[in-house]
């Protein structure tokens, strides 16, 4: 998935004289202790760690209980999705005016409304049997019947911003590569094709705005 990137760091852990019999097993508690959480230093929440090598020698700090620092360089994979990027998430609530989603397992996507493109509209499905009360929104294209987003779908959508602390990445899907991951990758051709004609006409009001620019320009110099 785009978002993550392996990356190498020098680290002093230190630990308390009770583990002196025991470091490994401590550097792996301390390093295990800050899993998915965001790492200024890292730039990224730390998904996974590997201790490359650990040096021999410690230093020891005064104090009433003299905790020893272990320097050692590790191995880590860390998640930092930046503005642009694809990612995959599966829903776990659909509003009327927003789609939220889990991803990776432990940040938080939300879609609202206004970054869902118009083809996208609310709507109610209806259990073929039970009670009203089981009734669950969903958002369904009004050009593809069977491109739906409910309940328990995976999503595929573009990220707008990243807060590392709270693990939220608020999304856009706006984009035709966005949607329901299944159905996209069963109709690339459908999708693709209105990419490209939505790439043509940004292009094209593109160059009848120069165009347009051109005119008044040489409108201007004839005026003068």
């Amino acid at each position: 998935m785009e978002g993550s990137k392996e990356c190498e760091a020098n680290l002093v852990i230190y630990l308390h004289p009770s583990k002196a019999n025991c470091v490994n097993d401590a550097i792996h508690g301390e390093l295990t202790s800050v899993m998915f959480t965001y790492n200024e230093t890292l730039e990224g929440v730390i998904l996974a760690y590997d201790p490359v090598c650990c040096s021999k020698l410690a230093r020891i700090l005064p104090g009433v209980e003299p905790y020893f620092g272990v320097r050692l360089k590790a191995k880590f994979i860390v998640f930092n999705p930046t503005p642009d990027m694809l990612l995959e998430g599966k829903v776990v609530k659909v509003t009327r005016t927003a789609i939220c989603a889990e991803v990776l397992g432990f940040a938080w996507a939300s879609i609202l409304d206004e970054d869902i493109r118009e083809d996208f509209k609310h709507c109610i499905v209806k259990k073929k049997r039970g009670p009203e009360g089981n009734s669950k929104h969903a958002f369904a294209s009004q050009t593809h019947k069977k491109h739906m987003i409910k309940f328990g779908n995976t999503i595929r959508f573009v990220v707008k911003s990243f807060d590392g602390e709270m693990l939220h990445i608020t999304g856009s899907m706006l984009a035709n590569n966005t949607g329901n991951s299944e159905w996209l990758d069963r109709h690339v051709g459908q999708w693709s094709q209105a990419d490209r004609v939505s790439n043509k006409r940004i292009k094209e009001d593109a160059g009848d705005a120069k165009s347009e620019n051109k005119n008044s320009s040489k409108r201007k110099r004839d005026q003068d």
